[in-house]
């Protein structure tokens, strides 16, 4: 090759790789709670980032926004980017739109192409931000750029991992390859104060900064007024919800599950009152029992009164059809009352529709425990324990795992749980609706 045509080559992968600016400024985009955080980033000052936050503090929007920028900005050509999240199934409707966002926000669409299979974003440059889940680790090994390496990652909902074994696996796995490295890691903020996440946020790792928010430190017309009012809504009607999910507070003390449960009598008259019931059904003969649990939702209290359980061992289809129908929850004044029961045993759903109750399944996929459980602490929860005493006991002791070393986990036990799956079941339509939040 002549000396002449190396020249040429050469300039036009120096041209190539040249940084490209935004053509509008990231600091126009990012809340001025964030523009000290964004300097110790570019600073390169740490190299652990925690942003714990409460609903709507734009954590989420100022990552994607770094990252981006961060990438486009690298003069080597080597910088990639990983984005994690627990579930390989949440990470197109998540983090991956989120970065497509700020990719337009910054106007640098046309300096950008995307994948679906593999999931990933790639850079005029050849540099790449891929996507992957942990549901298996053993692919999450293998990851690797063409070039360079992953010098970002990028872990949203954080607390989504199970410990901290999982979280150095993790690590180790990404964090190779290079000498500069920025991690991110977002989050809500687990509900008990004892769940690993928060306490291994608290004891601050070496090179690590950690940078709370929530929305009141964002711009009100970032926001909008359906945001603040409904903020403001809750915070009157369950200030302990409220300081969860907007603040970004735990509120919870040990490993209970549901912090948010009173239980006591509840009056007929306060049943009088409620307008919604939903009922649900978990499946089960020999080693578990079935579960029909009935419930009242009042919306604008953000409560859920437990009306009524049938919880038996050894219950066939007919038996538990009957027994629905003896108790009158099978029809209302308007006709059939719906069911929502496990997806997961349609022949049985087939047997209660031909013993004609208005059954239907439930929604199931990788992650759809942890959700309904979070829907549900968000919620206030009465149960009469004189009318469901077997719900009483299950929520009053359903609790997180707890490792070896004594730690709480962010993992659900899947023991003890027919009426607490049968209640998520119940409410299935409305959680699916309304989403966390609601």
């Amino acid at each position: 090759m002549s000396s002449r045509l190396e020249s040429r080559l050469e300039k036009l992968e120096k041209s190539v790789r040249k940084p490209v600016r935004a053509s509008v400024d990231i600091r126009d985009h990012i809340a001025p709670c964030y523009l000290d955080l964004y300097e110790d980033i570019r600073a390169g000052r740490h190299t652990f980032y925690n942003l714990p936050g409460g609903r709507g503090s734009g954590k989420s929007s100022f990552v994607s926004l770094d990252v981006i920028e961060e990438i486009m900005e690298d003069n080597t050509g080597c910088k990639n980017a990983l984005v994690i999240r627990k579930y390989a199934n949440t990470l197109r409707g998540s983090v991956f739109n989120q970065l497509l966002w700020a990719i337009n926000q910054l106007g640098v669409a046309d300096q950008w192409r995307s994948t679906v299979i593999p999931l990933q974003l790639i850079y005029r440059t050849g540099q790449v931000i891929r996507f992957s889940g942990l549901d298996d680790p053993v692919k999450l090994k293998s990851l690797k750029p063409e070039n360079g390496y992953f010098s970002i990652l990028w872990i949203e909902e954080f607390s989504e991992i199970t410990g901290e074994p999982e979280l150095r696996n993790l690590q180790q796995s990404v964090l190779r390859g290079g000498d500069s490295f920025t991690v991110l890691r977002s989050f809500n903020p687990p509900i008990s104060r004892r769940n690993w996440c928060n306490e291994f946020v608290e004891r601050q790792e070496e090179n690590s900064l950690t940078f709370r928010t929530d929305y009141r430190q964002m711009p009100a017309e970032w926001l909008g007024n359906v945001f603040l009012t409904e903020a403001e809504r809750l915070k009157a009607v369950n200030p302990t919800a409220y300081e969860h999910e907007y603040l970004g507070l735990a509120t919870g003390t040990g490993s209970e599950v549901f912090p948010n449960l009173e239980v006591r009598t509840i009056t007929d008259e306060e049943l009088k009152q409620q307008s919604y019931f939903y009922q649900g059904i978990d499946f089960g003969f020999a080693q578990d029992p079935m579960a029909f649990i009935r419930v009242a939702y009042d919306q604008k209290h953000d409560t859920i009164y437990f009306v009524d359980e049938i919880v038996k061992k050894g219950c066939s289809n007919l038996e538990t059809a009957t027994l629905i129908q003896e108790r009158g929850y099978d029809r209302d004044a308007l006709g059939r009352v719906r069911i929502i029961a496990d997806s997961a045993e349609p022949k049985s759903i087939q047997d209660l529709q031909d013993c004609g109750l208005k059954v239907s399944k439930c929604k199931k996929f990788a992650g759809c425990v942890q959700y309904r459980v979070r829907w549900l602490q968000h919620r206030r929860i009465v149960i009469d324990p004189e009318r469901t005493p077997i719900s009483a006991k299950e929520f009053e002791n359903y609790s997180y795992v707890v490792d070896r070393q004594g730690e709480i986990t962010s993992e659900l036990p899947d023991k003890d749980n027919h009426c607490i799956d049968a209640v998520a079941y119940a409410l299935d339509r409305l959680i699916y609706k309304k989403g966390i939040s609601a």
